[in-house]
């Protein structure tokens, strides 16, 4: 059987969306690693976690030693670390990407912050693939008053950054998702990449669920490939179209499921509802939707993809099944499109 891509389960759905003294207050680095590497799928274990680089899992300026201590801490639980959020957001150490000047020197800020820790964690040994993640750090609303003049703001941040990537051996990669300024749609998403212009050094993060809603033109209906009532044939001639352009430059991916409702908890706006692996609702065949990013995937050096669970209820993420399930629909994607 294949035994790449590696398999992995993301950190972050502990604390996005997640708000303390509410029914959904943060899960701790130790539970949601404790979570990951106790589900066990016929002797088949998750093979890493993807990390945000934020408080109050992280504080993306912990010494060495503490960094080296948390990489123990997960290392200890026989998994590897994978791609890192950067901590881009207000609020966090980052501000948007097409902000003032101050604003776009706090987010290359995050990134160069993101670059050290990647480094501790690759020269301790915890880290040996993966990517460092971005977004534009701001919204589409804000974005549409200068849609070509703010597309460019952002694309000659994105390249700064990832030159401040590169010269760490680092690789960036923007996270196609509907409440991102300039990523929201797939059209736009395409329009920056190309404006950027580093493939070898900044592409793009592809979620199942994400994706999903830029078929259905979620903020942006002018570049809808798919309307209500779609047929099968009609969307998988959609999905072909959205990924023949958006696949070349995917460098991280995420398997997920999505209903097609959009959803946000907490401060986090409202995106694709990332669901369960065997919701009934679910719009999307996993392992075959899969197949069409992972196409040629080792070739852009993709080494391991990552389970997306973001927002999903404390009381699910806290349940075995939950994570048995997801792990499982994980492994027939490997079985499927992987390699050795």
């Amino acid at each position: 059987m294949p035994t790449f891509p590696k398999l992995h389960n993301a950190m972050w759905p502990g604390l996005v969306g997640k708000e303390e003294g509410t029914d959904h207050p943060p899960i701790s680095l130790d539970r949601m690693v404790e979570l990951t590497a106790n589900a066990d799928v016929n002797g088949q274990k998750f093979e890493g976690v993807d990390y945000f680089l934020f408080h109050p899992h992280t504080d993306p300026d912990a010494s060495d030693d503490q960094l080296r201590q948390i990489a123990e801490s997960i290392t200890s639980k026989g998994l590897k670390i994978g791609s890192l959020v950067a901590p881009v957001w207000p609020g966090t150490v980052g501000a948007s990407a097409m902000g003032s000047d101050e604003d776009r020197e706090k987010f290359l800020l995050a990134v160069t912050k993101a670059c050290r820790i990647a480094k501790v964690f690759n020269e301790c040994g915890a880290r040996e693939y993966g990517v460092i993640r971005i977004d534009s750090a701001t919204g589409p609303t804000e974005w549409a008053a200068d849609p070509e003049g703010n597309t460019k703001r952002i694309a000659e941040t994105f390249r700064q950054a990832a030159k401040i990537a590169a010269d760490h051996g680092e690789r960036l990669a923007a996270e196609g998702e509907i409440c991102w300024a300039g990523m929201h749609s797939w059209r736009d998403m395409l329009n920056l990449l190309e404006e950027v212009g580093m493939p070898e050094s900044l592409g793009f993060q592809a979620d199942l669920a994400h994706t999903y809603l830029y078929l259905l033109g979620y903020n942006a209906e002018e570049h809808a490939l798919l309307k209500a009532g779609y047929t099968e044939d009609e969307f998988w001639a959609a999905y072909e179209a959205m990924t023949s352009k958006l696949a070349p430059w995917t460098i991280d991916f995420h398997v997920a499921q999505n209903d097609g409702s959009v959803h946000g908890t907490g401060a986090h706006d409202k995106t694709g509802r990332h669901c369960p692996a065997d919701d009934p609702n679910g719009k999307l065949d996993i392992t075959r939707c899969a197949g069409y990013w992972l196409k040629g995937a080792q070739d852009r050096g993709i080494r391991h993809i990552c389970w997306d669970g973001c927002m999903f209820p404390n009381e699910m993420l806290e349940k075995a099944d939950t994570w048995n399930t997801i792990l499982k629909a994980m492994i027939d994607v490997r079985d499927a499109h992987g390699w050795d």
